[in-house]
């Protein structure tokens, strides 16, 4: 996390804690002074009022601009919003990916309603109070946009009346060769199972087994460590079949067996082992036997960064993709994630075979853990960006109402996915259904359900060639 965030997060957690303070004194003259029974009365409104606008983790102010720059070559023309129509000052440059920065401010109801914009039959979901440069997603757009018949509404929020139009033209890179490399067993679906569905020639690769945080295991009468190696061992599993779901064999799926949490350690020690955390369990080979070819590691079994490396690089080799699908490496904060596509680089570079083109995606957030924001099915806006990225291109194809549904039973296949919500969580729910307005998919209730059943997959796109 950069040092604004850190100071922002400070600021929060220091005015969180002036207001508790402020709010005890308060009902502490209130119980003296008026009656006592008003105390126990207040403190359920005030759980409630918290848990309905103010449980968002949202390190960033609202008013923040996002700050995107993108390549010096990406097509940009202005464009006017009036009268609630798209309107271009000149005929739309070539392109599929379609991004508008505008100005958007929120409405004094989009302070208590998550304020969105219609972007024809879209609509995407912006951070209540927002009042700063956003970025709405306008890819499948292009002929309604072309036609001058784009209708773009802000409901609880007023857009500009003028904005930019950034175009950015890439191939259809489902019809290149794909891999897919997955820190876990579910990121593959979460960012790119729309994508991987289509692909003709992809495999995936995931890197861990899945297998700490496995306390719900443990109900079945299972210590710690044997829960853990259960789940490991489900989850791993989950990485090579769920895919056949999205049209991917088997033999086109690796399963490296790496521990959950291990890889930024691996990094710094790159010959040292290290195990898992929670199984007891130190050999990588227990969950590698399904796997559709030999690698370097299958010799010892050490849970090594050398070995990391060494199987990716035998996987470049032997399945040369053109195209690899991996965590962005700044805007993903997840420590496997980061290390991930550390590793791939690293491959990369050992490889004698090279990948012309990395797709990036971010299946987490550092500072708002609610993006995209808004109910599943809508469109995906660019998250915040409160420092700037690097200028890459995008790419965001579109997913039909029938890829999005089979995404979601993909997901919950997904063990690591499946039950329900504690008990705190679910009355949460509730109140901001009632009082907020929002709503959750019927598909089911792991909060990815919401985010990543989308009408877009995003991807920061980086030319390896240049």
């Amino acid at each position: 996390m950069s040092a604004r965030k850190q100071q922002l997060l400070k600021a929060h957690r220091r005015n969180k804690r002036l207001f508790l303070i402020a709010f005890v004194l308060a009902l502490l003259l209130i119980g003296v002074l008026i009656a006592w029974w008003l105390v126990p009365l207040l403190l359920v409104l005030a759980w409630v009022v918290h848990e309905a606008w103010f449980a968002d983790h949202l390190f960033y102010r609202p008013t923040d601009d996002y700050q995107y720059v993108f390549p010096p070559q990406t097509a940009r023309q202005a464009v006017s919003l009036e009268g609630g129509v798209v309107g271009l000052s000149e005929p739309l440059a070539q392109g599929e990916t379609l991004v508008l920065e505008l100005e958007v401010k929120s409405s004094w109801l989009g302070r208590w309603l998550d304020p969105y914009v219609e972007v024809g039959d879209d609509r995407q979901d912006l951070e209540r109070g927002v009042r700063g440069r956003r970025f709405l997603n306008l890819s499948g757009q292009v002929d309604a946009l072309a036609q001058g018949t784009l209708t773009l509404r802000g409901r609880y929020c007023v857009p500009a009346a003028t904005g930019v139009l950034w175009v950015m033209a890439n191939p259809d890179y489902s019809r290149q060769r794909v891999m897919v490399i997955a820190p876990h067993a579910d990121d593959a679906e979460l960012a790119a199972f729309g994508l991987y569905s289509r692909c003709e020639d992809v495999s995936i690769v995931t890197l861990t087994q899945g297998e700490i945080e496995a306390e719900d295991f443990q109900r079945l009468g299972l210590d710690q460590a044997a829960a853990a190696r259960l789940k490991g061992r489900l989850r791993s599993w989950d990485s090579l079949v769920i895919p056949l779901w999205g049209g991917v064999p088997a033999e086109r799926c690796v399963q490296l067996g790496y521990y959950c949490l291990q890889l930024p350690s691996m990094v710094e020690a790159p010959t040292q082992a290290f195990g898992s955390r929670e199984s007891q369990e130190n050999d990588i080979r227990s969950v590698r036997q399904h796997n559709p070819l030999t690698l370097p590691a299958d010799v010892d079994g050490q849970p090594t960064w050398q070995n990391l490396l060494g199987d990716l690089t035998a996987l470049l080799e032997h399945y040369r993709p053109e195209v690899v699908v991996t965590p962005h490496p700044e805007l993903d904060p997840h420590s496997d994630h980061i290390a991930s596509t550390q590793a791939l680089l690293e491959a990369i570079e050992r490889s004698s075979w090279k990948p012309a083109t990395l797709l990036l995606y971010a299946n987490h957030l550092h500072d708002n853990d609610r993006w995209p924001m808004g109910p599943a099915g809508a469109g995906v806006p660019l998250p915040p960006a409160i420092e700037p990225l690097p200028a890459d291109r995008l790419w965001s194809p579109l997913l039909s109402a029938d890829v999005q549904l089979d995404k979601a039973m993909a997901l919950a296949m997904e063990h690591d996915l499946q039950g329900g919500q504690a008990f705190k969580r679910q009355l949460r729910r509730r109140i901001q259904q009632a009082l907020a307005g929002r709503r959750w998919p019927e598909t089911g209730s792991n909060e990815f359900f919401r985010k990543a059943v989308r009408r877009h997959e995003l991807f920061w796109v980086r030319d390896l060639s240049d």
